[in-house]
Parts: C-alpha cells; structure tokens; sequence
C-alpha cells in the first residue's frame, strides 16, 4: 500500500501478521467492485472476472502470483537443495512457474465466473474470505519453519512470534464469518487449509531446509485455492 515519502520502517512480522486480514480486505475492494459493476454493465460473466482477478494481480503487485511461479520452480525444477535455493532467487520463470501462475489465474476466473452466474456479490465474497484465509495463513511457515537463506528477503521481516500469528489467524477467521459466505462453508474450509498449509511446510522442510518469501507467498496462493474450493461446494 502507498506509504507516502517518509523513510519505510523495517519489516517486521509481528506487525504483519496481525494487520494482514485487514489488507486483504481492502485490497479486495477493487476487484469485487470491478466483478459486480462489469456484470451489472452487461458483461460477459466470464470477461468481467477476468477483469476482476486483473485488478487483484495489479493491487496485489503481483507479488502472490511471482511466489508461487518462483516457488513452483524452485522445488520442483531442481536436483539439491542448493539448486533449488539457486533457482528460487531467480527472477526467471521456467514450465512449472509458468505453469503453476497459469493455472492459479484460470482457477480464479472459472470459480468467479461460475458464481457470477447466480450472484456476482458472493462471488467476490467467496474470494474476499479465500483470500483472508489465505494470506493469514501463510505465515505459519515463518512460525514453524527456519529461514532457508540467512541472507535473504525473509530474513529482514525477522521471526514471527506464535502469539502474533495466533491473533492474526483469529482476526482472519472472523472476518471470514463476517464476510457473507456461507458459515458451513467457512467451518468446512478452515480444517482443509490447515491440511494444505501443514503439508506445503512439510514439503518446503523436507526440499530446502526452511522457508523464503516466495514459499510463504506461494502457501498464500494454495490456501487461498484450497478454501475457495470448499466453499464452492457449499454455494
């Protein structure tokens, strides 16, 4: 978010984790207005959410998005843990970033355009709440998982406390509540994105020794994917 031209102060996730419910609120306003204005104009269903997941990608930096291409080729592309390392600091993409930012963007438009179908609103809802759910979680890696690299970008935001994250975790699953969605849906979501984030830590453990910015961005797609998939069914 524009923080004007005074010097940033320091990363801190503590700071982060608690206030990250909350900017994922906001920087769900666009899209979700962009999704129910296109419908309401007379767009096509489809081409409205793809209008709308373009706006989040623009909010958003594109920072989620650049995780998981560059978690995708990190794990998955090479042979050691220092390659895999070697290959996550690369700003370059290879088939499974490509792949992976591909299908994330296709998962998106198809569960908002389908949604949109009935009711535009709950779409964005349903996505505002994966979205929440998603991003809070993701921090769980900084809490249970060491640095990978001692120099990297993740290093300067420092550790993250349990009890940060605790309070954090609990803001997001009320607002998921309070978002619209069906509360079935949100009970039903939450468990499976535990599962998720549990497993990508074990397998980001297991690869590289630890946890980077872009693992925990990519933990922030795939969670944001695994509860929006929950609560398609119950929609």
């Amino acid at each position: 978010m524009p923080t004007g031209r005074a010097p940033h102060e320091r990363p801190e996730l503590g700071r982060i984790a608690v206030v990250l419910p909350v900017a994922a609120v906001i920087m769900g306003v666009i899209p979700i207005a962009i999704l129910v204005g296109g419908v309401a104009l007379g767009l096509p269903l489809f081409f409205a959410a793809a209008l709308s997941v373009a706006s989040m990608v623009v909010v958003g930096g594109a920072m989620t998005e650049d995780a998981l291409a560059d978690a995708a080729d990190g794990l998955f592309g090479g042979h050691t843990r220092l390659r895999r390392l070697e290959i996550l600091k690369d700003s370059r993409h290879g088939s499974y970033g490509v792949a992976a930012l591909c299908l994330l963007l296709l998962i998106r438009v198809t569960a908002l355009g389908s949604v949109a179908l009935t009711d535009p609103l709950l779409a964005g809802l349903l996505w505002l709440a994966a979205n929440i759910a998603g991003r809070s979680a993701s921090l769980w890696l900084a809490v249970a998982l060491p640095l990978a690299r001692p120099e990297g970008a993740a290093a300067t935001a420092g550790a993250l406390p349990r009890r940060q994250f605790v309070i954090g975790a609990a803001i997001a699953v009320v607002l998921m509540f309070l978002s619209g969605v069906p509360a079935m849906g949100v009970l039903a979501a939450l468990p499976v994105l535990t599962l998720v984030i549990w497993s990508w830590s074990l397998l980001c453990q297991r690869l590289v020794g630890g946890q980077t910015g872009d693992l925990v961005g990519a933990a922030g797609a795939l969670g944001e994917v695994a509860v929006l998939t929950v609560l398609l069914i119950f929609v």
